[in-house]
């Protein structure tokens, strides 16, 4: 597709981030420029899907191409098994550079390929490994910005905890420092060839930050399921449901982990539609973050004459509910938290919007970026090399699967109530088959969404006998799904 054998890659990644914060997906009020022009030059995948909707387990497959049963962190607290490769392994003859969250074991060692790595937490990393820890570099600039850090780390060390970094000015904000450092590598190896990964935190809860206010909440727009309970689906969807729309009825927020660790701590209040609608307006605030960080990196590979010469993706590791449904966060097979922004933009071709219709996975992202790299391909690879849909435009065809595989012993924190625990520790599986989504749950009740006449998701269609044949037959799609990727389990 280019007139360069080897071009480089630089893929940026937000944090939580749904599919509806840019105009390229209908947002036309959002404040993103930068990712505006970025779209207008690149391919535009109409459905892009995460394996899992949750940190870990998602990123691993974004950077192994193997889906989270395979890769091992089938939760978060699980890293990456030691024998798994990333895609900073499988290239040949390139200077590769990992910045930011990474999320898939000790973040402060530079692993898995990267000559070069810039790491960004001090609280996480303690869930892979005891003792005394080294701070970040995130923390080490902070420090030197003359910021004082109040949270305690896991060794009684102080540390800046997420409440720590949404209260200061943008120009201390993660996603300036990932631009800092982003525009430095770019500099230092404008003569190489070199992949290079920047994976900030933004707009992760807390949703507070530096720039609210920037919406007013009662002129953001809300769809047709914000704040409403469904009805006739699972029992997981139906407890979580209830349980983040209790707050709405009085229940303490500050009893809840998410609450207390992340929302209440900023004064972020759930007791009224107005709060819900303040949340919503901050967290669209900080998506103006990433934007100014893609930005500056953008203008980074200009000024050093690589942008031509540069893949450029722009994605997340997966959404957020933030009311609609009656949820927030992610751990949900709905569209808000499964499926993501996915920009592509390649050398050698016309700078003009292209939009790629259907389906597809991250699963897809590693094979498909080594062929557009020109690299050999690995034989291990659960996900496919998709690239033949810049030239047709198309994945009408393309079966895409997204996973919960359950937290089995191993609980990644609790999510309010027994119910929501218990039910979460079930494996599910949602299925897209030409936008029909079955959601299959070990234990609980199946899902049916007809994405085509249904995009928000609001009328189960599993028990509809007109159904019958249509879920017969993914089931089995399924089924040959989990043989050839030696899935886990089998559903009943």
């Amino acid at each position: 597709m280019s007139k360069y054998k080897k071009p480089n890659l630089v893929f940026i990644m937000s944090d939580q981030q749904r599919f509806d914060t840019l105009a390229c997906y209908g947002n036309d009020w959002i404040n993103t420029p930068r990712l505006n022009e970025l779209s207008d030059d690149s391919f535009v995948f109409e459905n892009a899907y995460v394996t899992q909707p949750v940190c870990a387990p998602a990123r691993s497959s974004i950077m192994t191409g193997l889906y989270p049963h395979t890769a091992g962190p089938t939760v978060n607290k699980i890293p990456l098994k030691k024998d798994v490769k990333s895609i900073a392994d499988l290239v040949e003859d390139y200077t590769c550079g990992y910045l930011g969250k990474w999320h898939l074991g000790d973040d402060t060692v530079k692993q898995r390929g990267f000559d070069e790595w810039v790491s960004v937490e001090d609280l996480y990393k303690s869930s892979y490994f005891k003792g005394e820890l080294p701070y970040s570099d995130l923390h080490k600039w902070l420090e030197s910005k003359g910021h004082v850090p109040t949270g305690v780390g896991p060794t009684g060390k102080k540390v800046f905890s997420d409440e720590d970094r949404s209260l200061l000015p943008e120009d201390s904000q993660m996603s300036t420092f990932l631009s800092e450092k982003a525009e430095d590598f770019i500099e230092r190896n404008k003569d190489n060839s070199f992949v290079l990964y920047v994976s900030t935190f933004e707009p992760h809860s807390p949703y507070a930050g530096p720039l609210d206010g920037m919406y007013e909440p009662d002129m953001i727009p809300t769809g047709p399921t914000f704040l409403k309970e469904p009805e006739g689906v699972s029992n997981i969807n139906k407890a979580r449901s209830t349980y983040h729309s209790s707050f709405l009825k009085g229940a303490e927020q500050k009893t809840d982990y998410y609450m207390n660790n992340y929302l209440a701590s900023r004064g972020e209040d759930f007791s009224t539609r107005d709060g819900w609608l303040k949340a919503r307006a901050d967290y669209f605030a900080n998506i103006t973050l990433v934007d100014r960080m893609v930005g500056r990196i953008v203008d980074s590979l200009k000024k050093c004459n690589l942008y031509e010469n540069t893949i450029l993706v722009f994605t997340s590791e997966h959404g957020e509910m933030m009311g609609d449904h009656g949820m927030l966060e992610k751990r949900t097979l709905y569209e808000e938290s499964s499926k993501v922004p996915l920009l592509v933009k390649l050398p050698g071709l016309e700078n003009s919007q292209k939009k790629i219709k259907g389906s597809f996975g991250h699963i897809d992202l590693v094979p498909t970026l080594l062929s557009l790299m020109n690299q050999k391909q690995s034989d291990n690879l659960q996900g496919e090399d998709k690239s033949d849909c810049f030239k047709t435009l198309s994945l009408d065809e393309n079966v895409v699967v997204v996973e919960w595989n359950g937290t089995g012993e191993i609980n990644d924190r609790d999510l309010g109530t027994e119910d929501i625990n218990r039910f979460n520790k079930n494996p599910r599986r949602s299925i897209i088959i030409d936008r029909m989504k079955l959601n299959l749950t070990l234990d609980d009740d199946g899902e049916l969404f007809d994405l085509n006449s249904d995009p928000f998701e609001e009328k189960n269609l599993f028990h509809d006998s007109m159904y019958v044949d249509v879920i017969e037959s993914m089931k089995k799609s399924l089924i040959k799904w989990q043989e050839i990727n030696n899935d886990t389990f089998r559903f009943k």
